[in-house]
């Protein structure tokens, strides 16, 4: 209990960002506790999406352990967790979100955004948490697919997840990694860390090593984020 009030008290000095902009009023006065289970997970990305956004907090040294997906639809393979359709953000500390050994294959997030699935409006904002074990098959995004959305991570870490392209995280429209690490994923064909097939990618202070069989891949002419 005194980690969450820690982590509330970060938040709401703003030493932990929750959001990839300024969030509604109604957003920001109530964020979202999340007990540490796979279905309080669910649950909540399931009531922030139907809010039209929200922030969570997600339990400390908590591994939330995904046994099978929960998307709601939306491109590409199955996800792990409800397809990110609005503004939510996460706040975690030794927080850790992975998929179940020998759990079928799909990957952890799916963020949408208009110019992939009409009406959606998908951006993900992460700090301080961990995602790993996604396996997205001969699909994209291992980690995490954005698909015309925004994903921003601060002091975050994709790790240990596959795709064809982009092993840990695949994007197609903006992605801000800041303080973070992306290592040890694996591509079948290329990215294995980052593939970016358009858009914008920010990189400050953050690092793509260890993946296989490369880093960071993209088609051309759109140039490799690192």
């Amino acid at each position: 209990m005194r980690a969450i009030h820690v982590l509330r008290t970060l938040v709401a000095a703003g030493v932990v960002p929750l959001a990839l902009g300024p969030a509604p009023d109604a957003h920001a006065a109530s964020p979202i506790l999340v007990a540490c289970g796979e279905s309080a997970l669910v649950d909540a990305v399931n009531t922030a999406n139907a809010a039209g956004g929200g922030s969570l907090i997600l339990a400390p040294l908590c591994t939330y352990t995904l046994t099978s997906p929960h998307n709601s639809g939306g491109a590409g393979l199955s996800a792990g967790l409800p397809n990110i359709t609005t503004e939510i953000s996460m706040a975690g500390l030794g927080t850790q979100i992975t998929r179940a050994p020998g759990a079928s294959a799909f990957r952890i997030f799916e963020v949408d955004g208009p110019s992939q699935v009409p009406g959606a409006s998908g951006k993900l904002s992460m700090a301080a948490v961990t995602v790993s074990g996604g396996d997205a098959g001969l699909g994209v995004g291992g980690g995490i697919a954005n698909l015309g959305g925004a994903v921003a991570l601060t002091g975050s870490t994709v790790r240990d997840s596959k795709a064809s392209y982009g092993g840990g995280i695949y994007t197609d429209s903006a992605l801000t990694l800041v303080g973070s690490s992306v290592t040890a994923n694996t591509a079948s064909v290329n990215g294995g860390g980052i593939f970016t097939n358009a858009g914008g990618v920010v990189l400050i202070g953050s690092l793509v090593t260890g993946n296989s069989p490369s880093n960071c891949g993209a088609l051309p002419p759109v140039s490799p984020a690192c």
